[in-house]
């Protein structure tokens, strides 16, 4: 028996999955469960000029440190805890300092593009795919990027066009068929949500009963 159980939650930039999510966070107690985001993981590209980094395609698969993702699902499941990196989206780089984690009964790991690589699906209970409509998800990353990244509307239609669109249609849309559960209207279905945080609390109690 496994000291944690594992959900991925993907879905399009501004889908609701973070939503979802801190919405399971919420009900059943972040002393129980630990979020992950998958943001965190993006790599290290310390070597190149900001204005360099500004350009890079960060919503492809080769964007993301899945490696060490990877490694440290594998220490937390196995009830140690990580050094788990930090971000910094102002100037698009890893910060220089690391976070210490402990392990939680419950991990819940979210990104884009969870659900992409096999390995990782593989270390999954529960693959969810939070879904919603194109304009809808858009609309939510211009207040985001606007109002907690200090992005510019430009620099943010840019990217929406070059990279987020058409690297959704090649990447994050494709990972739908790998979920056990999909969620439309974003991350304010109520009823999809009720689910899940039902099947959660069964896994909390079948790892309770392990434990005697």
């Amino acid at each position: 028996m496994k000291n944690s159980v594992v959900i991925g939650i993907s879905g399009g930039s501004g889908s609701g999955k973070t939503t979802v999510a801190e919405n399971l966070v919420k009900q059943i107690g972040d002393e129980h469960i630990l979020l992950i985001k998958q943001d965190y993981y993006y790599k290290d590209n310390s070597h190149l000029p900001l204005e360099e980094r500004a350009k890079l395609n960060y919503d492809c698969p080769d964007a993301f440190d899945t490696e060490l993702l990877i490694e440290h699902i594998k220490q937390l499941v196995a009830g140690k805890a990580i050094d788990q990196p930090q971000y910094d989206f102002t100037v698009h780089n890893r910060k220089p300092e690391r976070i210490r984690v402990e392990p939680k009964r419950i991990i819940l790991l979210e990104g884009i593009l969870v659900l992409h690589d096999a390995e990782l699906r593989d270390l999954m209970d529960i693959k969810v795919f939070v879904d919603a409509d194109s304009d809808i998800r858009l609309l939510r990353r211009v207040l985001r990027d606007t109002r907690e990244r200090g992005r510019t509307l430009d620099s943010i239609a840019e990217q929406y066009l070059k990279t987020v669109r058409p690297m959704y249609e090649k990447y994050i849309h494709p990972t739908k068929k790998y979920a056990d559960i999909i969620v439309p209207k974003g991350g304010f279905n109520q009823v999809a949500i009720d689910i899940l945080v039902a099947r959660i609390k069964s896994y909390l109690m079948e790892l309770e009963k392990v434990d005697g």
